[in-house]
């Protein structure tokens, strides 16, 4: 039986991939979802790709990538909304890029800071392709595949029958 309640659409852009959409490069798509009653915390990622770089000091004195979890939420953020700097992943090689995330919406009144922060932080462990952290929160990163695989194969013909019934982007 299907549910009772309004439907909003929903946008997803992704930046070069176009889907013949009436923005240009910019594909725009429109999922129908059925809205949600108790909506707690809407965050926004506002940036993946941006060029603040943190540093710490490693015991020899020396700067090092920070360590995940680290949260910067003054100095260089702005004074007029809730927004937050987050380093969820560790990397290998070069330099850790933090991602900038905007609380725009919450109604619960109880949930502080560093609760909302903290609850980024642990959706960025549950992306199950990957033993580790990730850089964007899980829900995050399987839309973003899911608009990409949309994008590259939604006017193409499946060669294979077998995987005409099947979610075979998993």
């Amino acid at each position: 039986k299907r549910p009772e309640g309004p439907f909003r659409p929903f946008y997803f852009k992704s930046p070069g991939r176009a889907l013949n959409g009436p923005k240009g490069r910019f594909g725009l798509f429109i999922l129908k979802a059925r809205a949600l009653t108790k909506l707690t915390i809407l965050l926004k990622l506002e940036k993946k790709q941006i060029n603040q770089r943190f540093f710490r000091m490693n015991e020899n004195g020396e700067e090092d990538n920070p360590y995940p979890g680290t949260v910067v939420d003054s100095k260089i953020t702005r004074r007029d909304m809730y927004d937050f700097l987050l380093v969820s992943q560790k990397v290998r090689q070069g330099t850790v890029t933090p991602v900038h995330y905007n609380v725009i919406y919450d109604s619960t009144l109880n949930l502080n800071a560093d609760k909302i922060q903290m609850i980024s932080y642990k959706l960025t462990h549950l992306y199950f392709n990957w033993p580790g952290t990730i850089r964007v929160p899980a829900p995050c990163q399987y839309a973003h595949k899911l608009a990409t695989l949309i994008g590259d194969h939604i006017h193409t013909e499946i060669t294979d029958v077998k995987f005409a019934s099947k979610p075979f982007y998993l």
